[in-house]
């Protein structure tokens, strides 16, 4: 077994977080779900170029990255699987778990409660909120939909640490501001109009025209690449750097192998949510 190290002098994932730039959270993020899927096959020790190439970064970013953590791997051994897992979900702040509350009934609401893998990634949807009279007591993924009139009161009894707008346009500002008001710090909206909320609220939005755009963007742009390119010969090889592992098969690399196939699929069918709000079933503006 190798040895793990813990953060110099005991410092908690806590003390870490100020440090750590926006880009490497997001990266920790991605080691995060390839680790719980090593974690799912049975792979105890990984290194850093497998672990790279699964998350589709280099091997040097890689290790600046889990630098912010504090040693946590064995030079030629690798990192331990369970425990850089464990560590990441510290410094993310996930070691506890979150209780999430979400704010339209919609097609796109309904999907993200019932999307199992929030709960797997300690997310837990404890109430979902709407005015809609139509989907008002409803039952959603073992939930009922409560109406967001009695926003504040829920928020109160369920405790939630994260809140999530999925409501139109229209909608999306009434909905942030009974979210703070009922005390949500952190919001995250999937209504892609800019929201005001004060300072001290964490706001982060997803606008999923923009991802589509942005693809658009990549596909255009990497066909022009294609036609210009050089056609590589028949017997060119594939460059090394492009590959997991030189070594020779044993059960550990199989095993491994095999985890970072289902993660880079698992990730290539979820990595955008497809379906949009609704008309009906949406939180409206009074």
């Amino acid at each position: 077994m190798t040895e793990q190290h813990e953060a110099p002098g005991g410092v908690s994932g806590r003390a870490l977080q100020k440090d750590i730039p926006q880009a490497t959270v997001a990266r920790l993020a991605t080691y995060l779900r390839v680790l719980a899927t090593l974690a799912d096959e049975g792979v105890a020790i990984v290194s850093s170029e497998e672990l790279a190439v699964a998350a589709g970064v280099n091997s040097a970013k890689l290790r600046k990255d889990l630098s912010f953590l504090g040693p946590n791997g064995v030079r030629g051994v690798g990192y331990d699987v369970a425990r850089l897992r464990t560590r990441i979900e510290d410094v993310l702040g996930l070691s506890q778990g979150h209780r999430v509350v979400l704010v339209g009934a919609g097609n796109l609401g309904r999907a993200l409660v019932g999307y199992g893998g929030f709960q797997r990634r300690g997310f837990t949807v404890v109430g979902i909120f709407d005015n809609h009279p139509e989907v008002i007591g409803l039952p959603v993924a073992g939930l009922v939909v409560c109406d967001v009139a009695g926003l504040a009161e829920a928020v109160a009894a369920l405790d939630p640490t994260i809140a999530v707008i999925t409501v139109p346009d229209d909608a999306a500002q009434d909905a942030c501001d009974r979210l703070v008001a009922a005390g949500l710090q952190s919001i995250l909206s999937f209504a892609p109009c800019e929201l005001i909320a004060p300072a001290s609220v964490e706001l982060r939005r997803v606008d999923l025209a923009v991802e589509l755009q942005m693809l658009s963007f990549e596909r255009v742009r990497n066909a022009d690449n294609a036609s210009e390119a050089v056609p590589a010969s028949a017997g060119a090889t594939r460059p090394a750097s492009s590959r997991i592992s030189h070594r020779a098969p044993t059960a550990h690399t199989s095993a491994v192998h095999q985890a970072l196939k289902h993660s880079a699929a698992a990730h290539t069918a979820s990595s955008h949510p497809a379906t949009e709000p609704s008309s009906k079933g949406s939180v409206v503006s009074p």
